[in-house]
């Protein structure tokens, strides 16, 4: 074990030994290299150095040679500036003084043409050149705006320029202005007399252009000089403008608007022409288009050969008169020609295709001689559109004219029958023609025959209106509703569709009117009360079948409900209007009863006379109602109505009677009286027919028609009957007494009637159900 270890480290300090040899050797090399590299650095630096440093020198010697250089540029430089400065100072000076003679110069030039243009302008002028002279004030104008452009100069010239440009300026508008005024003279009548035709007949306008022109190429030199001077100044627009507010006003308004004036044409040689109105005799309240276009194209041709045929710039002195009128000329045939022009019948729109063609050669005229351009005008589109301006004047007329009717006299009235129906115009077959009917008869008349030979078939009259009487003014509205309607068959369809819905809204209207403007006729006039409630009703009627019967020939889209939703507003209307005049006869008559002093303490004479005369003047009321009601109502509603008031007036009798606490033997006798006259004279008010031997079928059922009458006949023998006779009537409740009064009402009235007795006791006792 020893040895090993012993070996180990022998060997290992052997090897030790032989690295560090190795080691040191490696070593040497290294410096060995490292000196040859420092040599050959130390050779190159202070060898090399002496070379470098001899080129050094040789650049320091070209730089201090460059930097003299400099110096000298330096030096030059500085000499340069200063002339330099020294010539930017002259030029500025000779630039100055430059400016100044070109600015002399040219205003030098700006008063020499200034002076030419003035004399030019004045050699105009004189020679009635107007367009030259005004060309040359022009000219003369934009030279003085020239020199006052320079803002520089302090000379007075061009103020004084200025003042005289102006003054010349003013000179020539003057004379064109005079010239114009001998071009056209207008003899024009006071404006205080416009009131009439005849006011306008003193309108003349007198053309000063020389002799009549038969070539409208040939102009005056003078009107073209004049013209176009104007135009130049800017003065012609206004003088155009004024010109055609006069001849509007006073001689193209009046000739749109009375048909019997027309335009006069005078031609006076070597002097010119006169246009003046004249009147000729006519009827016609509106003048025809053709008239109108006739009259109009008169004037402007005329003024278009004499005056305005006259070019100035780009356009003639006739299309800048044509701009300035048309608008207001248009409207104004529009308004009091075409308007009146349109067909009140559908039928005569076909034949409105003849002033459609007047119309366009009228505007075809006009374009020719300049006054219009443009393709479509607002005039031509109005005739054009006829068919909608006829729905529009119809609906409006037939709207003006259900107005009337609803704010006229409700008094005059006519009888209504079971045989009464409107007069529908007959109408065409919408579907097939005759043959397709009389065969789809033939295919179904055998089975119909069969069909309905036993069966039982209704009155002729069944679902007819019952006698009665409505006021003219409505039969006529309802006239005029199928009138429309018929015209609505034949028109075009949107015009059909506006005459419908017109329709509908004449009797919109008339729910909205009648029932507004006749309010207090109807509550002070019973008479109207009960006409109102018929034409209500009359209407409702109608109303049912109207749409049927027109509704294979319109227009109208599936769903439309035509007429007949206006039925039951009709029937409130109605009902509304003779429910308030009722209740105000129940007032009355209940005020008159209030007088009676609820019929107690009759024994008093005063009492009894009072009483008396309220039963008295009830019945006199019911009988008056009677009388005015009478032949106007139905007969069902007069029998209703009278029923219900008189209804009234026996419930007010016995709730009274029935509250007196104590009836002593005459207060009975005299209450059994009054009870008595009601009975007797009650069914005479029942008059609802002018034939008194008609009458007595409908007094004899008064019991049908008030509900309280067999209460008062009871009550009327209760007041006169023994205790026994009470308790027989009453019969344990099956009695008649039984049927009209309760137990407690039956016992009240026999304590009132009879003393506090066994007799009275036992017959209480008996009065039960």
């Amino acid at each position: 074990m020893s040895s090993f270890v012993t070996e180990v480290l022998a060997s290992s300090g052997k090897l030790e030994k032989d690295d560090l040899a190795c080691k040191i050797s490696k070593l040497s090399r290294k410096v060995e290299a490292t000196k040859e590299e420092v040599t050959d650095m130390i050779n190159k630096k202070y060898t090399e150095f002496i070379s470098s440093m001899e080129a050094a020198d040789e650049l320091v010697d070209q730089v201090e040679s460059v930097s003299k250089d400099i110096d000298l540029l330096k030096s030059f430089v500085v000499a340069v500036k200063q002339n330099l400065h020294d010539a930017v100072t002259e030029y500025g000076k000779l630039k100055q003084q430059l400016e100044k003679n070109t600015m002399v110069i040219g205003m030098l030039q700006h008063l020499q043409e200034f002076d030419m243009a003035m004399e030019e302008y004045h050699k105009a002028l004189q020679e009635k050149n107007y367009v030259v002279a005004a060309k040359q004030h022009g000219t003369a104008q934009a030279n003085v705006d020239a020199l006052k452009a320079w803002k520089d100069t302090e000379l007075p010239l061009p103020q004084a320029l200025s003042s005289e440009i102006t003054i010349q300026r003013e000179n020539l508008i003057y004379h064109l202005g005079e010239e114009w005024k001998k071009l056209a003279v207008w003899k024009l009548p006071s404006t205080k007399e416009l009131t009439s035709m005849k006011s306008f007949l003193t309108t003349a306008l007198h053309l000063n252009t020389g002799a009549c022109k038969a070539d409208d190429s040939v102009q005056d030199p003078l009107l073209v000089s004049i013209l176009q001077a104007l135009s130049v100044q800017g003065e012609l627009h206004k003088k155009i403008k004024l010109f055609g507010q006069v001849l509007f006003k006073y001689m193209l308004k009046p000739l749109i608007l009375y048909p019997s004036l027309v335009v006069e044409v005078n031609c006076q040689p070597e002097q010119g022409i006169v246009l003046s109105l004249q009147c000729e005799e006519t009827k016609a309240e509106h003048p025809k288009p053709s008239q109108v276009y006739t009259k109009v194209l008169t004037v402007l041709t005329t003024l278009h050969k004499q005056l305005f045929d006259v070019p100035v710039g780009e356009k003639k002195v006739s299309e800048i008169l044509g701009d300035l009128i048309w608008e207001e000329m248009s409207d104004c045939i529009i308004s009091d020609c075409l308007v009146h022009s349109i067909p009140t019948n559908s039928s005569h729109l076909a034949e409105y295709s003849t002033v459609i063609k007047q119309t366009e050669e009228f505007e075809s005229s006009l374009k020719k001689m300049g006054y219009l351009t443009g393709d479509s005008t607002d005039l031509l589109k109005y005739a054009r559109n006829v068919n909608c301006h006829f729905a529009s004047k119809k609906c409006q007329d037939v709207i003006v004219a259900a107005r009337k009717l609803m704010t006229s006299d409700m008094h005059n009235t006519v009888k209504i029958t079971p045989e009464y129906k409107l007069s529908i115009p007959k109408l065409p077959n919408p579907a097939g023609g005759e043959k397709e009917k009389k065969e789809l008869i033939k295919k179904s008349g055998y089975r119909n025959q069969q069909t309905l030979e036993n069966e039982k078939q209704l009155s002729q009259h069944t679902l007819c209106l019952p006698v009665c009487r409505v006021s003219e003014s409505v039969q006529q509205l309802m006239d005029l509703a199928i009138h429309t309607l018929s015209e609505a068959v034949g028109s075009s369809p949107q015009c059909a569709v506006q005459l419908f819905y017109t329709v509908r809204n004449i009797f919109h209207l008339f729910y909205d009117v009648v029932p507004t403007y006749h309010k207090e006729n109807f509550l002070k006039l019973p008479h109207l009360a009960a006409i109102q409630h018929n034409n209500c009703m009359f209407i409702a009627h109608h109303l049912l079948t109207l749409g049927h019967q027109f509704k294979p020939h319109l227009p109208l889209k599936d769903g439309v409900a035509y007429f007949v939703d206006l039925v039951p507003g009709f029937r409130r209307l109605g009902a509304r209007c003779f429910v308030a005049q009722m209740n105000v006869q129940k007032a009355e008559m209940l005020e008159r009863l209030s007088t009676a002093r609820n019929f107690s303490n009759l024994d008093d004479e005063e009492n009894y006379s009072v009483a008396s005369k309220a039963i008295r003047q009830v019945i006199h009321q019911l009988r008056r109602l009677g009388k005015v009601w009478q032949d106007v109502l139905p007969v069902n509603i007069y029998c209703k109505a009278m029923g219900t008031l008189l209804n009234t007036a026996i419930c007010e009798l016995i709730n009274k009677i029935m509250m007196l606490e104590d009836i002593s033997n005459e207060d009975g006798d005299r209450l059994r009286t009054l009870c008595q006259t009601i009975i007797e004279e009650g069914p005479l008010v029942f008059t609802p027919l002018p034939d008194e031997n008609k009458n007595k079928k409908y007094q004899e059922e008064v019991p049908v028609y008030v509900k309280k009458w067999m209460t008062l006949k009871e009550l009327s023998i209760v007041l006169n009957a023994s205790l026994q006779e009470i308790v027989d009537r009453w019969a344990e409740g099956k009695g008649p007494l039984g049927v009209e009064f309760s137990c407690n009402e039956m016992k009240s009235l026999i304590r009132a009637l009879f003393k506090n007795t066994e007799r009275r006791a036992a017959a209480l006792t008996k009065i039960v159900k």
